[in-house]
């Protein structure tokens, strides 16, 4: 059995302003580390996960079926299935989702213009 993944067993996505490093590939719950220098512009929901995000460093707002809750670190944000998702901020970011993400849960709902962030100093006009 596997112990320790380390990044360069990670797989390294950008997605939606995000920089995303996947760990455990094949384990029963998905371990994600994720930076992002203004946020996740993509709404977007999972019909069978749970994602469950642990805030490293930095603040923002995560928007959930349109609850916008203001985050800073050492917060855990839970979000269950079937709600939707975005988050503005520049963050550091531990993701697990459980069960594992599986790509064909997700459901993107729309792009998220920038210009919708209470953060517009952290992207370019």
């Amino acid at each position: 059995m596997k112990y320790v993944y380390t990044l360069s067993d990670a797989k390294l996505i950008q997605k939606f302003g995000v920089d995303i490093s996947v760990y455990g590939a094949g384990a029963p719950s998905g371990y994600v580390y994720e930076e992002t220098e203004a946020g996740h512009f993509e709404e977007f929901y999972d019909v069978e996960s749970t994602y469950a995000w642990y805030i490293l460093e930095g603040n923002g707002t995560f928007v959930v079926d349109d609850e916008k809750i203001i985050v800073s670190p050492k917060d855990l944000v839970v979000v269950p299935p079937n709600k939707r998702i975005h988050y503005f901020g520049k963050m550091k970011l531990f993701l697990c989702t459980s069960p594992a993400f599986n790509p064909v849960n997700e459901r993107h709902v729309r792009d998220v213009d920038p210009s919708e962030s209470p953060y517009k100093n952290l992207h370019k006009q």
